[in-house]
């Protein structure tokens, strides 16, 4: 399978490219790293990213900042941040990738498990991270030619130390939990699904 990894330098991201590029073609894709550069924050980065890469049978996205920290000093330039970045960025690269993507193809989104589980500061991730769930539910009814599209929502990850101050009360999640969401989205049979690794 020739797959497309948006975000694959991170921390999740690293590890998900490691286990898929085994047995696959894996193009990592960054803003800045990885075998293409793209913007997905600007549609026309995302357009030239696929005329560069032609055809593919799965894109997985594990990209997309959003604003954390108190609702009462929050203004609506910083909720800007996640809707441009980790929502919208992400819905475009199924509305424009779906031009490009193979027959039985498939997309993987990343959510996260503060859609059902907010923590303090948390507004602007968890309202994000909840519209790409019932983003990809719904897309999954109308993508043609039996394309599939799932998001993986995970906690808060063991390799991620610096975070769990933030997130009190949760238990980090192993990596190898999180990475077999993944390969549940990408090399299994779903649709339309949330795949929660938390």
């Amino acid at each position: 399978m020739k797959i497309i990894i948006v975000g694959g330098a991170g921390t999740i991201g690293n590890k998900v490219t490691a286990d898929l590029e085994k047995d696959h073609e894996v193009i990592k894709v960054g803003r800045t790293s990885g075998d293409i550069q793209a913007d997905i924050t600007q549609p026309e980065s995302i357009e030239v990213m696929f005329k560069t890469i032609g055809s593919f049978d799965a894109l997985v996205s594990i990209s997309g900042t959003g604003h954390f920290g108190p609702l009462k000093t929050m203004t609506a330039a910083d909720f800007q941040v996640g809707l441009q970045s980790k929502l919208l960025g992400q819905v475009n690269l199924v509305l424009i990738g779906q031009h490009y993507i193979n027959p039985k193809g498939s997309f993987t989104l990343t959510s996260g498990i503060l859609s059902e589980d907010p923590v303090f500061g948390s507004a602007n991730l968890a309202a994000v991270n909840a519209a790409l769930n019932s983003f990809a539910m719904a897309a999954a009814l109308e993508l043609e030619n039996d394309v599939r599209i799932n998001v993986v929502s995970p906690g808060v990850v063991e390799d991620s130390p610096e975070l769990f101050g933030a997130f009190p009360g949760h238990m980090p999640v192993s990596m190898p939990v999180v990475v077999n969401a993944y390969r549940k989205s990408v090399l299994g049979v779903v649709n339309g699904q949330v795949i929660k690794a938390f």
